[in-house]
């Protein structure tokens, strides 16, 4: 059975930009009602076996689990936080263990608010009228997440792998379509060739930054200070070779290009893991497969946040020279632009609603264009290149309750998580 993908760019596109305008002109309120309707878009668009996904989630339900979720979190965020700085400055007198101690506490949350988040979108998906599902067990994710974590940490780097997929093993083994159960089959070694491009591109920085320090310094006399370097540094971009003895700097051009390396090994990771462990993934009569291109994902990463940070970029500097000719009457060089006679004799307070205006304008942009050329392309990529070549357990699978929790993604819309699809 093949996945088809029928949504077209230019429908979202609009879609997008419509909704991204209502939840600025409700100061954010509407976005509820934008995740909503994006996420119906993106679901009736995937169609396996030629029927489409259903999402069924509301959006009066993700914003009354955001309320209790902020009221849970400011009690407790501002109790712990009392009681770490009060310990803080008695036994340390000092706020910096409290402050650390602080944001270690809001990791947990982190991995907890995740985990739930994939449990409501889930309990709010059907196929063919079934609905998906998945078990309790959050607190369970957010401590096994922070172990793993630990231990990938401590073997730096090394159990990388392990860690990815012990924790999708968690969510899928706990994952259900209607009656049937799934289970994340595999071993975490199967992952290691997927840690190849950010292997090699570590291996390759490392060597590069060893022979420009070590081995053949570029700098033979050494750098006193930071200053010295951006002075050495100023001169070779105006073409004056001074202040420091350089040795052949050209070579220093490959650290951006082994650092460029570990992006791409990194994006390459996180995708064709995902792949790997599709391939291994079953249920009762049920198998999945992926042929999903870590090129592709990489291409798509690549130019569409190119093309979204590039309108961001824009508009913030756009903004900030705004702004300084508005404030500022030392920027003569803008008087004699067309216009300038009239933004300048603006009351102040309308040049400072105009500004907030072009701000929230250059986000919404930034948001469309996100949807359009990053998210738009990978949900139909990973949607085309999804196959289940065994279905014959399909007609045993039965209906399963609905999975009612009130706080729907509020801890992932508090804590900043909530803004994927």
């Amino acid at each position: 059975m093949t996945v088809e993908f029928t949504g077209k760019r230019a429908a979202l596109f609009w879609l997008a930009l419509k909704t991204g305008f209502f939840t600025i002109l409700t100061l954010g309120f509407y976005r509820f009602w934008m995740k909503t309707r994006l996420r119906r878009w993106y679901w009736s668009a995937m169609r396996p076996g030629g029927h489409p996904l259903e999402y069924v989630g509301d959006p009066i339900e993700k914003l009354l689990g955001f309320f209790i979720a902020v009221v849970i979190l400011t009690f407790y965020i501002g109790i712990v936080n009392l009681l770490l700085m009060f310990v803080s400055f008695s036994v340390f007198n000092s706020s910096v263990i409290g402050y650390v101690a602080s944001f270690a506490g809001l990791i947990p949350l982190w991995f907890y608010a995740r985990y739930r988040a994939r449990r409501y979108v889930l309990g709010r998906t059907r196929w063919r009228g079934v609905r998906f599902g998945l078990e309790k067990g959050a607190w369970g994710y957010a401590m096994r997440a922070l172990w793993y974590w630990f231990l990938t940490i401590i073997s730096l780097g090394i159990l990388w792998p392990r860690m990815t997929f012990l924790l999708e093993k968690y969510r899928t083994d706990r994952t259900f379509f209607g009656s049937a159960q799934m289970v994340q089959g595999g071993r975490w070694q199967n992952l290691l060739p997927a840690t190849r491009p950010f292997v090699a591109s570590l291996l390759f920085l490392g060597a590069v930054l060893l022979w420009t320090l070590r081995v053949d310094p570029v700098f033979p006399g050494g750098i006193a200070d930071g200053a010295e370097l951006a002075g050495a540094l100023d001169g070779l971009v105006e073409g004056r070779i001074e202040g420091l003895e350089w040795v052949n700097p050209i070579r220093l051009i490959l650290i951006p290009l082994g650092l460029s390396g570990l992006l791409f090994g990194a994006i390459w990771y996180v995708w064709v893991s995902k792949r790997i462990m599709a391939n291994h993934k079953i249920g009762p009569g049920v198998q999945f497969a992926s042929d999903l291109s870590g090129l592709r994902v990489t291409f798509i990463y690549v130019l569409g946040n190119f093309i979204a940070y590039m309108m961001l970029v824009i508009g913030v500097v756009a903004l900030v020279l705004l702004a300084a000719f508005v404030f500022s009457d030392s920027l003569v060089f803008f008087a004699d632009m067309p216009g300038a006679g009239a933004v300048s004799d603006l009351p102040r307070w309308v040049s400072v609603v105009l500004l907030a205006v072009l701000y929230l304008t250059f986000f919404l942009l930034w948001g469309v264009l996100y949807n359009t050329f990053v998210t738009y392309p990978l949900m139909r990529h990973m949607a085309v290149t999804t196959t289940l070549p065994i279905v014959v357990g399909l007609p045993l699978i039965s209906q399963r309750d609905r999975d009612a929790f009130a706080e729907a993604e509020g801890f992932a819309e508090a804590l900043d998580l909530g803004a994927a699809i």
